[in-house]
């Protein structure tokens, strides 16, 4: 049954009576593009998680659709592992991710171009809280239905609830003002949470960008070897618009499309002001989050921000990996200098772990990638992979729970 309902995709009892591949459109590096949508996927499957929110299983690699163009719909067996080493590690730093359900073995041969071919293939099933994208609006002003744009906002505000404006919001009773304040405030958020982790997702255009907040479609993805705000995980990235450093620029401007797709509803003044707090979201939400890594007590936004910065110079200086810097300074401890003196104005909290005490940390660098791979390449030997995720289970229990993810009615549960 598994294999007919996550390999062949036989639909689900008393669900979608048929999967949905969606159409939308996007800035690709920033270039407008009408010809995209769910190429190599589809909306497979809809129900409620724990806490009521809507939960979807969508699909990656699941073949031909509309949106294909002159791609074959196929997923490698490689892009499946680096999708569930990807999500492990993000979910095990507190980044509120998509979570890899389901990846199955189809037996095919795949040439890529970027790969050793011919490879093997798979198809995946993500769990995901939204299916959303900014791309998705996009569409709906390039076409000007102006009626599916407010369907489209209505739908987003009854399956993705949040808090509502602050008070002095301009046009703060405006659904698309709301939508605008929530996705302003996810956007930020998920972008703080990239940078305290280490991560670079390497291709985030607008059409990449679930409105849910939720990081997902990972493709060639990398973490930081050493603190580096240049370094970049595409290798077609040759103007570095994606770098690590830039990457809370991009959340940013896809924010600014959003909003130009949301003026076909909606004057600009209000949706300016919701942009304007994008900034000070993100300085927030990386000090909150940036001590949730450290296992210490926020102390508020400008201490945080002192924190934040010695913290930055220091990895910058030593060129210390940034898994090890963490793990190093847990609880305020083993810090010298400048950044030792304001450590010491921090409180340690969390609860002692084992893994405290081990010798070195869990990170997921490119050579480890590759040689877990390997092993399933060459020998079909798989143990490798479960052993890194049981270990990264282990390093989220350390961790203890994530820092909620913003602008949502009820918590990160799947």
């Amino acid at each position: 049954d598994w294999v007919k309902h996550f390999g062949r995709f036989k639909t689900l009892p008393d669900n979608l009576p048929k999967p949905l591949a969606l159409r939308y459109h996007g800035h690709q590096f920033r270039v407008y593009n009408p010809e995209i949508g769910d190429g190599r996927g589809f909306l497979f499957a809809q129900m409620r998680d724990s806490s009521g929110r809507l939960l979807d299983l969508g699909t990656k690699g699941s073949g031909q659709t509309p949106w294909s163009r002159d791609g074959d719909g196929r997923l490698t067996l490689k892009g499946g592992v680096r999708e569930i080493l990807a999500t492990e590690m993000l979910e095990a730093l507190g980044v509120y991710t998509s979570k890899t359900f389901s990846i199955v073995e189809t037996g095919e041969e795949l040439t890529r171009g970027d790969e050793p071919s011919p490879t093997r293939s798979s198809v995946m099933t993500r769990l995901s809280h939204g299916h959303i994208r900014i791309g998705t609006f996009q569409r709906l002003l390039a076409l000007e239905e102006e009626e599916h744009m407010r369907q489209l906002v209505d739908y987003c505000f009854t399956q993705f609830p949040g808090p509502p404006p602050p008070d002095d919001a301009p046009g703060r009773d405006e659904p698309a003002v709301q939508l605008m304040h929530l996705v302003v405030e996810r956007m930020a958020d998920l972008a703080a949470s990239w940078m305290v982790a280490g991560f670079v997702h390497g291709v985030l255009n607008t059409d990449n960008m679930n409105i849910s907040g939720e990081s997902f479609d990972y493709g060639p993805w990398r973490f930081l070897p050493q603190w580096n705000p240049g370094f970049t995980a595409a290798y077609f990235d040759h103007a570095g618009l994606y770098a690590f450093g830039r990457q809370p620029e991009a959340l940013h401007w896809n924010c600014g499309q959003f909003a130009i797709a949301l003026r076909l509803i909606c004057d600009a003044p209000p949706l300016i002001a919701a942009m304007e707090r994008f900034g000070p979201l993100y300085m927030e939400a990386v000090g909150r989050r940036w001590c949730w890594r450290l296992g210490i007590a926020s102390r508020g936004l400008e201490e945080d921000g002192k924190l934040v910065g010695a913290c930055e110079a220091a990895m910058a200086e030593s060129g210390e990996q940034p898994d090890a810097f963490f793990y190093r300074l847990r609880g305020g401890r083993n810090a010298e200098g400048n950044l030792g003196a304001i450590l010491r104005g921090y409180e340690a909290v969390g609860e002692s772990h084992e893994y405290w005490e081990e010798n070195a940390p869990e990170s997921l660098l490119i050579d480890e990638v590759e040689t877990i791979w390997s092993a399933i390449d060459a020998r079909d030997d798989w143990a490798p992979l479960h052993d890194k995720v049981s270990r990264l289970r282990r390093m989220s229990e350390a961790h203890g729970p994530a820092t909620a993810p913003c602008a949502h009615i009820s918590g990160n549960s799947i």
